[in-house]
Parts: C-alpha cells; sequence; structure tokens
C-alpha cells in the first residue's frame, strides 16, 4: 500500500512487443495506480517469425483498454527495429516528451509502493547530476542491513527503474567511446575484480560489434563514463516473469526469475553519505553477472548444437 493521500503525477513509460500475458499482468498495475499520462513504445513483429505479427497486436490492443483519465502516447513502430534500436530510439521519445519518467518492460511486474518510490526520489534527486537513476529491482537476497531504504550502487539495474532527461541524454547507443576506454583499462577505476573485467569487456566488446543486439549495456557504460550511481531499494520491488521460451535475453530460468516483492516502508530512510557500497556492488559482480555469462555460454552451446 501507499501512503495515505499519495498522488501518481510521474509519467509512466512502457515499452512491450510480442507478449500480450505478461503486458496484460504488468499493465493491471499501472491501471491500478491511474498514471495521468502513459507512453508506449511498442517494436513491429519479424516477419520470418509465424504469427508473430497477431502477437503484436494483442499486446498493443491491451494499452487501447485504458479506462481512467489518462493521457496516452503511442510510439510505434511498423517493422521490426530490434532489442537496440526500437528501446533506444523509444527512449529517446519519451524524454523528448517528458523530463521524468518510471519505464517498464512488459515482463517487469512491479509492486504498487515501486512507483511512489521513484516519484519520491527522482524529485529529490532531479538535479543531482551524479545520479543517473531510481531503480525498483534488489540482488541482495536480504543481504545488507536495511537501516536505509535504499542504497547508492554502479550498477543500473533495468528491470523497472526511472530517469530523467538530463540522465538520458549522457546515453550513447553506439559506444563511440568504448573503444578508448577499453584501450587504456579504464575499467579498473570502476570495477576491482580481474574476472568481473573480463567479463565486461567480453560483453561490451560484442555489443559494440553488434554482435549482441541490446540496448541496456550501452546505458551502462554511459553510466560508467560520466561517473554515475543508481538508487537501488533495500527490498526487491521488481519480478521478472519473463523468463523462458520467446524471451530475448533470459531464456533459462534462474535465481533471478519471478523473484518474490516486498515494498520499502515510509517515510524513506535515506543514506548519510551518497557514494557507491562497494560491499553490496561487490557481492553484484560475483554472482549475477558471473551467473549470466554462464547461462549465456550454455544457452550458446546448446544453440549451437540444433
Amino acid at each position: 500500500m501507499t501512503q495515505s493521500g499519495w498522488k501518481m503525477e510521474t509519467p509512466v513509460a512502457l515499452i512491450i512487443f510480442n507478449r500480450p500475458q505478461t503486458t496484460k499482468r504488468v499493465f493491471e498495475v499501472i491501471r491500478h495506480m491511474r498514471p495521468r499520462r502513459l507512453l508506449v513504445i511498442a517494436d513491429g513483429s519479424r516477419s520470418e517469425v509465424a504469427g508473430e505479427d497477431e502477437l503484436c497486436q494483442e499486446a498493443r490492443s491491451v494499452i487501447d483498454t485504458v479506462d481512467w483519465d489518462c493521457r496516452i502516447d503511442k510510439n510505434y513502430a511498423d517493422k521490426n527495429l530490434g532489442c537496440k534500436s526500437r528501446v533506444s530510439s523509444g527512449l529517446d521519445w519519451v524524454f523528448q516528451q517528458v523530463e521524468e519518467a518510471i519505464i517498464l518492460e512488459d515482463d517487469c511486474l512491479p509492486h504498487p509502493v515501486f512507483f511512489e518510490f521513484c516519484q519520491e526520489l527522482l524529485e529529490r534527486f532531479r538535479n543531482e547530476p551524479c545520479i543517473a537513476q531510481i531503480s525498483g529491482a534488489n540482488f541482495q537476497f536480504g543481504r545488507r542491513d536495511p537501516g536505509d531504504s535504499y542504497y547508492y550502487s554502479r550498477y543500473n539495474h533495468i528491470w523497472g527503474w526511472a530517469s530523467w532527461r538530463r540522465a538520458w541524454q549522457l546515453y550513447d547507443r553506439e559506444m563511440a567511446h568504448w573503444p578508448e576506454f577499453r584501450d587504456h583499462s579504464l575499467l579498473r577505476g570502476i570495477l576491482s575484480d580481474k574476472r568481473e573485467i573480463a567479463y565486461w569487456t567480453e560483453v561490451l566488446n560484442k555489443v559494440h560489434s553488434g554482435e549482441i543486439d541490446t540496448w541496456d549495456c550501452q546505458w551502462t557504460f554511459s553510466c560508467w563514463k560520466n561517473g554515475l550511481m543508481t538508487v537501488i531499494p533495500n527490498t526487491n520491488m521488481i519480478s521478472n516473469i519473463g523468463f523462458g521460451p520467446g524471451a530475448t535475453h533470459t531464456p533459462v530460468p534462474n535465481k533471478y526469475a519471478a523473484m518474490n516483492l516486498e515494498p520499502v516502508k515510509f517515510p524513506l530512510i535515506h543514506p548519510s553519505v551518497m557514494e557507491s557500497d562497494t560491499a553490496a556492488d561487490a557481492y553484484i559482480g560475483k554472482t549475477m553477472f558471473r551467473e549470466y555469462s554462464l547461462v549465456r555460454r550454455v544457452v550458446a552451446a546448446l544453440r549451437g548444437m540444433l
């Protein structure tokens, strides 16, 4: 439950594609919150995928069920642009329309309190240039001392997040500065673990070359390049319900799939120092990304056997 008397004022951006069932579940939470403005980004179907056009149309039809006083802006692609181009161009469009927004993808199911958390901290950090975004996901599994309501991190988790135009303007879709950044070993000033540096170097090389079609790694690099931090709640308020066959980047379920939701409590308790939590970040570096690396390798091996 949100605080008594709280009103939803922040625009919500929803990114959809070809999964009407998960879209409906996420949309129902948005409907409950009744934002005054909803911006929807949709990719087009792939001609080579049988039945996908119908699924895309069904997902889009969910948006047509808005039954509250709400301005709806749609940015629908006529053809398939792919993950990198569709999401990044869609977010460019969002931040051309509004100064700040809460952003959800069609498989990121939020707790209702996530919206209030984002709205309060969007206002608090609106003019703080070292903060890139507010996240709703927490992957610490209860390891951190819950004395504060949130912590600062070098990792910009994007399973439900919020940001400002002033931050998104730093986004570098083509990662133009990555080769120089890599060749001068500048990741060493951000990441302390050699294996994590090797992991991110491999991933960012593949994203830069176009081998991986994604948009979020570019956002991570943009944040690192500009020395930005993310606000992470001390509880997990986003459950990714999109793991499994058909998912673009999460085809194999793991411990991060469909995580339990737990709201933060209000009033928020703010950290006394604005700096990254090195212990929390070290835990993420040693668990989440190495596990994802293993999953990617397994998936690639399985695909090679088909």
